[in-house]
């Protein structure tokens, strides 16, 4: 037994940890590794008779990283730079602005919003998750395969062809094993109120991964180790094989990977309670993380320039953007509504024994949305669904105990709100939201 102690270059994020320490532990007498993605140290046990020094290092080499050969220490936190804040703020607030466009006249496809809105959601999920631990886990695969293909023949042959194979089959495996998995929950009931306790709880995982990302929280691993060994080492020499079909088997087997976003999907796709759902959800995430991937196959050499502060800082923002919009639709459902403070109210149309509430639901969502009610007086909700989708086709008022269907056209909830204060409603995802204040009867 003989152990290594060196440093790594590009070390990150704890994704970078994760990959290395999983990509080097299948290896044939490899005892122990362990690394600190923030200061790069890397400390390996292992059998000289099965493996030497030299090709703990190549591997690691390449997944992308540089093996440091300066001997003074590395510091593990590096200076703010407030040009790459300005430039990251920058960046965000364009996609912002760009997503606000594109709602506002229309041009996202109906395809994405229109038949049901939680597939856009899966495909913005798939977009975050390929900037951060999906790039990392999913990454190394296609790195590590891409070598063997850069000197056989032409620059289709040797990059679009294979890491085109691969995207295919990870699209295939994503539409069917999310169709089976929708199949799957159709056999349990899986309540609303759970699945907003299960997104609460994946926000907030997101959120600490993310402050990790940014070097402002200390390192959690839920998935330590990635890959089981056996398994590691089948899925080490299918990466090896020279078959034609390799590519697109391991394109498939990326469903298992051990990646946060990934598994957070599954269990949506699973709540969704049918194939199609399920098959789309994961689809559109597996379509999300597609442009990203693709390009650090073709530019699988040049993938270490991907770490840089900049796309360190933009991708633990956007994370703890998508994170926080999570936690507040899971809120939602439990009754808790946030962001409606600075909407205009509208008051219930009063008669002479009742007041009526006009609302409309469509792609947008719901017309008005913050309404002024009378204490003690019953309502008429009319509810006149104009376009319903997958995520509106639901309304739910948790402090009252109401859930509603809601079809094409007109739909009627009745209730009384019996003392002051606010009433929230939204839809069973928690995505569109409203809520009534209840005043005092003049």
């Amino acid at each position: 037994m003989e152990k290594i102690s060196f440093k790594i270059k590009g070390t990150s994020c704890i994704s970078c940890k994760t990959l290395i320490e999983s990509e080097v532990e299948i290896l044939a007498g490899i005892k122990d590794i362990r690394v600190d993605y923030k200061t790069g140290q890397c400390t390996a046990k292992y059998d000289s008779s099965k493996i030497n020094s030299k090709k703990i290092k190549a591997v690691i080499e390449k997944l992308g990283y540089e093996i440091d050969n300066n001997k003074k220490p590395v510091k593990a936190n590096q200076k703010i730079n407030l040009k790459q804040w300005g430039l990251t703020l920058l960046i965000l607030t364009s996609l912002y602005l760009l997503y606000r466009l594109l709602s506002v006249t229309n041009i996202i496809p109906e395809v994405i919003i229109g038949e049901n809105l939680s597939y856009g959601m899966a495909l913005i999920v798939g977009i975050v998750a390929s900037l951060s631990t999906c790039l990392m886990v999913v990454g190394a695969v296609v790195i590590s395969f891409s070598a063997k293909y850069e000197n056989k023949g032409n620059f289709y042959q040797s990059s679009i062809k294979p890491h085109g194979l691969f995207h295919l089959g990870r699209l295939l495996a994503f539409f069917l094993l999310g169709g089976l998995l929708g199949v799957i929950g159709s056999l349990f009931t899986i309540s609303a109120t759970f699945m907003s306790w299960v997104s609460i709880i994946v926000a907030l995982i997101l959120i600490w991964l993310a402050l990790d990302i940014l070097n402002l929280a200390p390192a959690i691993n839920l998935f330590k180790g990635g890959l089981n060994k056996k398994v590691g080492r089948k899925w080490q020499k299918l990466k090896n094989s020279d078959k034609a079909w390799t590519p697109l088997g391991l394109g498939a087997l990326s469903f298992f990977l051990p990646c946060g976003f990934t598994q957070s999907m599954q269990i949506f796709a699973m709540a969704s309670g049918s194939f199609i759902s399920g098959a789309l959800i994961m689809t559109m995430f597996a379509l999300g993380t597609l442009p990203v991937l693709m390009g650090v196959g073709i530019a699988s050499n040049r993938f270490k320039r991907i770490k840089s502060n900049l796309f360190k800082k933009v991708a633990g923002l956007a994370i703890i953007i998508f994170a926080l919009y999570t936690l507040s639709s899971a809120l939602a459902v439990q009754g808790v509504n946030i962001n409606l403070s600075s909407q205009a109210k509208v008051e219930a149309k009063e008669t002479q024994d009742e007041q009526v509430v006009n609302m409309i639901v469509d792609y947008r969502g719901y017309t008005p949305s913050v309404i002024k009610l009378k204490s003690g007086v019953p309502v008429k909700w009319i509810i006149n669904g104009q376009q319903i989708t997958g995520c509106n086709n639901e309304i739910i008022v948790p402090s009252m105990g109401i859930r509603k269907k809601l079809t094409q056209g007109t739909n009627i909830v009745k209730f009384t709100p019996n003392k002051e204060g606010t009433i929230n409603f939204s839809c069973w995802m928690g995505m569109i939201r409203g809520k009534f204040i209840v005043e005092a009867k003049s």
